[in-house]
């Protein structure tokens, strides 16, 4: 994730004010608006409340892979807008997870992880185009980060902004290379594994019922309204002021049906409930993977619906 928002701000989507602005206001609304619906619900438990961006957060993989469920049917600026948005999402809750879910800081560690990342801009600063040096420091920084008490993903994220984008003559350049490297591994083998030891949920008594529990319903409904709502408004309003325009060949419909698809939070949103309820008891882990599964489920299908009769529409 690193590595693509680097190249995406320097190079791609991100690189112009009129390419950010609709998807970083849509990806602030989708932020804040489903923390603050779920922190409505769970207002009265203050051991819920720790867990108030876990509905806060876009999974792009699956986000992505949905809407590949159409295939060329959906113009290539919706896709885009969804990836670009996807990007900040992430982004903020590195922060999020940086900034709040963190234990205890070692100031010896933070100095380690300091040296670290001075080494990482001295070999960036100094034309330094070989993998193995940047990746020898950067397991040293992730062992600090790991141990200071800042949680750990931080790590990967300032180690992919030290990985050059230029290329040394004709050859591809370091951070495409791991790019296009690390994808198969990620997509085939590490997001599969990770969604499949994050999303078990006991179902031995389970009944429709328990959805209407305050914990799953907040994580739900802040992910199934929450989101659409929040990326939808502030979109509609930068779009409004003229700081942006709707994507080219979207129809409003189609627009909206992207707008669904940002509540799907799968893996990210399981992991910030597993930093937010680690030391709580089991039942609220439980019932923020089944909020989690409920709140994706019906992003999914309502996206994927919307956007079908937005498509079929302008093919008519």
């Amino acid at each position: 994730m690193g590595l693509e928002i680097k190249r995406e701000i320097l190079e791609g989507q991100l690189s112009s004010r009129e390419q950010v602005t609709l998807p970083a206001a849509g990806a602030l609304g989708g932020f804040v608006v489903p923390a603050v619906m779920f922190a409505g619900f769970n207002w009265h438990d203050s051991v819920a409340l720790a867990g108030w961006a876990i509905p806060s957060a876009t999974d792009i993989a699956f986000a992505l892979g949905v809407i590949s469920l159409l295939g060329n049917r959906v113009p290539a600026s919706l896709k885009l807008f969804l990836a670009s948005l996807a990007i900040f999402d992430d982004l903020a809750a590195v922060v999020v997870i940086a900034v709040f879910y963190t234990a205890d800081l070692s100031s010896a560690a933070l100095t380690g992880a300091a040296v670290c990342i001075s080494g990482l801009i001295l070999l960036n600063r100094s034309g330094v185009r070989a993998l193995t040096p940047y990746m020898l420091l950067g397991l040293c920084l992730w062992v600090f980060v790991l141990k200071s008490g800042v949680h750990a993903t931080l790590a990967g994220v300032i180690l992919a902004t030290a990985i050059p984008l230029e290329a040394s003559g004709s050859s591809l350049s370091p951070l495409r290379w791991l790019e296009h490297g690390l994808h198969p591994w990620v997509a085939y083998c590490v997001l599969p594994a990770f969604a499949f030891a994050n999303a078990g949920v006991p179902l031995s008594g389970f009944s429709p019922a328990y959805l209407m529990e305050a914990l799953p319903l907040g994580v739900a409904a802040g992910l199934f309204m929450g989101k659409q709502v929040g990326v939808m408004v502030a979109c509609l309003c930068v779009i409004r002021l003229g700081w942006a325009r709707l994507p080219e060949g979207a129809s409003w419909l189609s627009f909206y049906g992207v707008c669904l698809l940002t509540g799907i939070g799968f893996t990210m949103s399981l992991f910030v409930g597993n930093l937010a309820f680690g030391n709580a008891p089991d039942s609220y882990l439980a019932a923020t993977r089944i909020g989690v599964l409920a709140g994706s489920l019906l992003s999914a299908l309502a996206g994927l619906v919307v956007l079908h009769l937005a498509l079929h529409r302008l093919r008519v």
